[in-house]
């Protein structure tokens, strides 16, 4: 039995055990061999892509010489060999409903719909902005994508901190359940979380050395059983790598420090229970609120590794330092085009088409809708994402926000990565730690005494004990969102705008709303922001009880 105070034993334990050693020494060898030449070829094939323009090219002709002889190919004009300018003015940019009929087709069994061949495999996306349930297609094309971009994302990493041992240890992934369901009116399609697609189509050795919390536990479609199953699992396992959301790997950590100290040992952070640990895999959410929150829960010698993946496919990782971007993926099968913000028009996508760049034409600084073109038939895909260049002689990008999440009620066009910004750094100003925000307008209302509307921020506290002067967060907030939003900025100054307001709202708020939404666990997100009051309102009523 160890001490409460001693965390050293049931490490120790982790390592002596003689099955984890043995297959701890096989991975040795991976990551002594079969690493150092994958990382030696991924440095090679950075360098050679360069600015990524002749990869996105190739990627061009390969996905219109595929999709010409498509039902969807015939109908939109697509032809073998044309050129990128042609394709433009020809080729309508279309929203996932757009694509509906098509979808549906190929879900009954029907062949070179929108690519050559069936499509039996669907992943399901709801996206973040709530709504219809939207079905992918995940063609064997898409899963070759997938595993070449997933193995260059990990690549990444290993060569741009020179830890090849990050193979010698298991890789645990907190993802949606992995089981699949077939698809009503098909012979033999199903539908489910990408990753379940993703996992059953995972190389064997990538299972049997690498993968945790293994298939059994990966299908369980209940997040608070299954996240009770990975804990009791992976207490004693030799873990190098999780991925997953910030705000579940932050649970995680704290279930493990939890059974842990029930079996006698008392450890600070996962870097003491698993002590090979040295990398965690995010994506999908600004991981900045919680930088502070998970370097405590980790350990100090975990590396953070940023990736930027959806259902529709792999679209940039990390290849330097966090401030230099994402690297966009153009060699993994996928082609890019970019309208600027301001020449989208989200009620008619398709005028839109006509202003779109291809990745030679993009400037930093500039915020874009992303379209993607991709080895499942997806034709000027609008994602819904916005990004933004930092820099193009390498094509580094940052996730910017959401079409639809933006918060522009009084025309201020503030996107999510302001906000999230802006809170970051207040709240390191003020020593001020964020477990979770939503940020909604106030309209004005003359007989609520509000002739002007306004920002509301609803704000929980990491810890309960915090004290904060809400007036002062809410003139810090306001004061940075002015320099880092033109617009906010003049409307602030003018007349369309007061000073915002920040509530704090008791622990667990957001819990008991994403429970009641059903974005509890998983993959799913919290919405940062919204131009209406549906989450605000919610949120306000769960506060008052």
């Amino acid at each position: 039995m160890t001490t409460a105070t001693d965390a050293r034993p049931l490490a120790t334990k982790n390592r002596a055990a003689a099955p984890a050693g043995l297959l701890r020494s096989v991975r040795a060898g991976l990551a002594g061999q079969g690493a150092a030449l994958l990382m030696r070829h991924t440095a090679g094939q950075l360098v050679r892509q360069g600015d990524g323009i002749l990869c996105q090219q190739t990627a061009f002709r390969e996905l219109t010489r595929q999709t010409a002889d498509t039902a969807y190919g015939r109908d939109t004009g697509l032809e073998r060999g044309m050129r990128y300018e042609t394709f433009r003015e020809r080729v309508p940019v279309r929203p996932y409903e757009a694509f509906i009929p098509y979808i549906e087709r190929m879900k009954l069994g029907e062949a070179n719909v929108l690519w050559p061949g069936r499509c039996d495999s669907f992943a399901i996306s709801s996206g973040t902005t709530a709504g219809r349930t939207k079905y992918i297609p995940v063609t064997t094309a898409m899963l070759a994508h997938f595993r070449k971009a997933g193995l260059d994302s990990l690549m990444y990493y290993a060569v741009r901190t020179g830890r090849r041992d990050v193979f010698a240890g298991r890789h645990l992934f907190l993802g949606g359940s992995t089981a699949l369901s077939p698809i009503d009116g098909s012979r033999s399609a199903t539908a489910g979380d990408l990753s379940g697609i993703t996992a059953q189509d995972m190389p064997f050795w990538v299972k049997t050395l690498l993968y945790e919390p293994g298939e059994a536990i990966a299908r369980i479609p209940d997040w608070p059983l299954k996240l009770e199953a990975i804990v009791r699992r992976t207490l004693r396992r030799d873990i190098t790598l999780v991925a997953g959301i910030p705000s579940w790997v932050l649970i995680l950590a704290q279930e493990l420090r939890l059974l842990a100290g029930r079996e006698g040992s008392q450890v600070r952070h996962l870097g003491e229970l698993w002590p090979n640990l040295q990398c965690l895999i995010h994506g999908g959410v600004p991981i900045g609120p919680f930088v502070g929150e998970l370097q405590a829960a980790l350990g100090p010698a975990v590396n953070f590794h940023e990736v930027y993946p959806a259902s529709e496919g792999f679209i940039a990782a990390q290849d330097d330092e966090a401030a230099a971007g994402l690297r966009l993926m153009t060699a993994a099968g996928l082609f890019f085009e970019f309208v600027p913000m301001d020449r989208f028009d989200a009620e008619n996508p398709g005028a839109s088409g006509v202003h779109a760049l291809p990745l030679e034409g993009v400037k930093p600084g500039v915020d874009y809708v992303l379209l993607l073109t991709t080895p499942a038939g997806l034709c000027r895909y609008v994602i819904g994402d916005v990004v933004r260049f930092v820099s193009t002689k390498v094509p580094r990008l940052v996730y910017a926000g959401r079409i639809a999440l933006q918060l522009s009620a009084f025309g201020e066009h503030v996107i999510e990565k302001d906000l999230t910004d802006a809170l970051v750094l207040v709240g390191q100003r003020l020593r001020v730690e964020v477990a979770d925000f939503h940020v909604a307008p106030v309209f004005a209302n003359v007989e609520a005494g509000r002739d002007r509307g306004r920002h509301e921020w609803w704000i929980e506290l990491s810890k309960a004990t915090q004290t904060i002067d809400q007036n002062q967060l809410a003139a810090a907030l306001d004061e940075e969102l002015m320099i880092r939003n033109d617009d906010y900025e003049a409307k602030r100054k003018g007349t369309g705008l007061a000073v915002p307001v920040v509530r704090i709202v008791p622990a667990g708020v957001f819990e008991q709303w994403k429970k009641a939404s059903g974005r509890w666990g998983g993959q799913n997100k919290m919405p940062r922001c919204r131009s209406d009051r549906l989450i605000a309102d919610a949120l306000e009523a769960l506060a008052r009880r």
